[in-house]
């Protein structure tokens, strides 16, 4: 079954047990994912479904910061709530071990020596790790080593 008609089928469940928040966010997901379907004319494979649900996720995490910062408790709630949605259709994630050593050896073989050179890791990494791991967290670590 493919991750897009997994979606689908938990939307179904969502509306026969009446459980409207859970039903409101995979209809939004269903709906980004349409979109992106839509805009590109193309049909969404399993790990074009992945990168709208990290999309999602990435705009969830900001608007929970924002929200926070507002006072905004009750909306930042929500949008937890969608994250912990969300979350479910994203694979395991990669440890800090694996993703530290991940970015030693593309350190090693781009040859990345300082700061200037991120561009060159993250060009590396990004096909590695997308979507097994955050990559804001990622573009942090690789700074943290660039700058030692």
């Amino acid at each position: 079954m493919s991750l897009k008609d997994r979606i689908n089928e938990d939307m179904k469940n969502a509306m026969r047990a009446k459980d409207a928040p859970r039903l409101s966010a995979l209809r939004l997901l269903l709906a980004a994912i349409k979109q992106r379907q839509v805009d590109e004319r193309i049909e969404l494979d399993d790990d074009g479904v992945i990168a709208v649900v990290d999309k999602m996720l990435k705009q969830r995490r900001d608007s929970v910061a924002q929200y926070e910062a507002a006072q905004r408790f009750d909306l930042a709630s929500a949008e937890r709530f969608e994250i912990d949605v969300l979350t479910a259709y994203k694979p395991a994630g990669l440890g800090a071990d694996e993703i530290a050593a991940a970015i030693e050896a593309a350190v090693a073989a781009t040859g990345a020596a300082g700061p200037a050179d991120m561009g060159k890791l993250m060009a590396v990494l990004k096909p590695q790790l997308a979507g097994k791991a955050d990559m804001a967290e990622v573009s942090k670590l690789v700074k943290t080593r660039l700058a030692n």
